[in-house]
């Protein structure tokens, strides 16, 4: 019997020779949307059980995904490097800036997570700017992480549904263009819109299963100096002000994707298998479809394409910048512009050396900071280092950067530049006896009370 001759309905259109020839869009169309939308199973709440729609780009995505699946066979059908569940879905592998403790002595490169904090740091406004000669436009931004607020193997916390649930939007239309097209007779099209349904529910609820967690030092060792310290940046630098055990999971931690099945990781393998074999039927077998299941076809492809470039445009960066700053509770936040180099280093190394903050009898060493900022080994620049520790080095509330009249061999224009980077160490001195109370009690819980944006 043919299954094509008792339809419900009759469509006109059907009775043309026109034809779409749509397996030139089937598996190719909307690939990186496709991974983008996939990428967040793990970020929304209640994404994973919202994928039942015919989603295009299914070639790409089991391309993508396969890798993950590691043994022989699966190598050999997924080509790729082998990397971690986390680094497949885009939640780790973006280097991070160098860290220096100045208590600690640590000096260490960082990873994603610091990489995610200095994004959100960019885009802090800042408060106030200090005057003086400008060369370039630089910052100092200081955050207080809070007590104890993310430990080793702490879930990450997941974004609101509501995004998630625009998904009813590509599901409910392939659904309707699977019925509608049982009903006009097109019964392969039917089921090749269903198989897509199928194979993309399927995938999102078997990758959504694996939990987002943040992997970080187990337990500081008792007694460590507090750990605050510099992340440092080409214009910005970024201080970090906090115990160990609160600044470790920036600078030490990274995003963790507990994925059950690995290493092996078969059921990846087989969902990105059922991906593949929809790409495969859907691209030979479209064209046999009546014009009128063709046109249901790319209908169900468009919708589930927009809600795929609705979800990839949010930007999964942001997202995850969203959920550290949830997990550490929003931390407060204060930037600073400077104009010059020499005024960053100062202010900076003021911030660090505040009495109210830096322990007794503490390893700070404000010459190895200013060295830090600015390595130039010239005696200019060591002249202005020694005369800047010793200012800082002091206790007294007034400083002075003076550049003295005592300097036998240095020529006129070595004595106009220090002259010019003495005055900028008194600007920033000045500036930072100007905000001091503002960068005192940014850790006050009114300034803690900031939306995510």
């Amino acid at each position: 019997m043919n299954i094509m001759t008792m339809p419900t309905f009759i469509v006109p259109v059907n009775q043309s020779n026109f034809n779409l020839n749509t397996s030139n869009v089937a598996g190719f169309f909307g690939g990186d949307e496709a991974i983008a939308a996939m990428n967040t199973v793990h970020l929304y709440r209640g994404r994973r059980w919202l994928g039942w729609y015919n989603s295009p780009g299914s070639y790409t995505v089991a391309k993508k995904f396969g890798q993950l699946a590691n043994s022989r066979f699966w190598d050999g059908l997924f080509p790729g490097p082998n990397l971690t569940p986390a680094e497949v879905f885009g939640l780790d592998g973006k280097p991070g800036p160098r860290y220096w403790g100045v208590f600690s002595g640590t000096n260490m490169t960082t990873g994603h997570l610091a990489y995610l904090m200095v994004q959100k740091t960019k885009g802090v406004q800042a408060e106030a700017e200090v005057e003086g000669r400008e060369t370039t436009p630089l910052s100092v931004t200081i955050v207080d992480v809070g007590d104890g607020v993310v430990k080793h193997l702490d879930r990450a916390p997941m974004m609101s549904i509501h995004h998630a649930l625009l998904a009813a939007i590509p599901i409910t239309i392939s659904l309707a263009t699977c019925a509608i097209s049982a009903a006009s007779g097109d019964w392969l099209a039917f089921a090749l819109i269903m198989i897509g349904i199928v194979s993309n529910g399927a995938s999102c609820l078997v990758m959504g299963t694996a939990q987002l967690e943040f992997a970080s030092v187990k337990e500081a060792a008792p007694g460590v100096p507090p750990a605050d310290g510099v992340l440092l940046l080409r214009t910005d630098v970024v201080i970090l002000r906090g115990a160990e055990k609160d600044i470790d999971p920036i600078t030490k931690g990274k995003f963790d994707l507990k994925m059950n099945g690995g290493p092996e990781f078969r059921r990846i393998g087989l969902c990105s298998l059922l991906l593949l074999a929809q790409f495969l039927l859907q691209l030979l077998l479209i064209p046999q479809a009546t014009t009128f299941g063709q046109i249901m076809f790319i209908s169900s492809l468009a919708a589930s394409w927009a809600y795929n470039s609705f979800l990839s445009s949010l930007e999964q960066e942001k997202i995850q910048v969203n959920i550290l700053l949830k997990a550490l509770r929003n931390p407060p936040m204060l930037k600073i512009a400077l104009k010059n180099r020499a005024a960053q280093a100062v202010f900076a190394c003021l911030v660090l050396s505040d009495d109210a903050r830096r322990p007794a009898n503490s390893d700070f060493k404000p010459k190895e900071v200013l060295q830090c900022f600015i390595p130039n080994e010239t005696r200019v620049w060591n002249t202005w280092r020694d005369k800047v520790m010793e200012e800082l080095e002091k206790h007294e509330e007034e400083k002075s950067f003076d550049l003295g009249s005592d300097l036998p061999g240095y020529r006129d224009d070595e004595k106009q530049l220090l002259a010019s980077l003495f005055q900028d160490a008194r600007n920033a001195y000045r500036g930072y006896q100007k905000h001091i109370h503002k960068i005192r009690s940014i850790s006050s819980p009114s300034s803690n009370e900031k939306q995510l944006s």
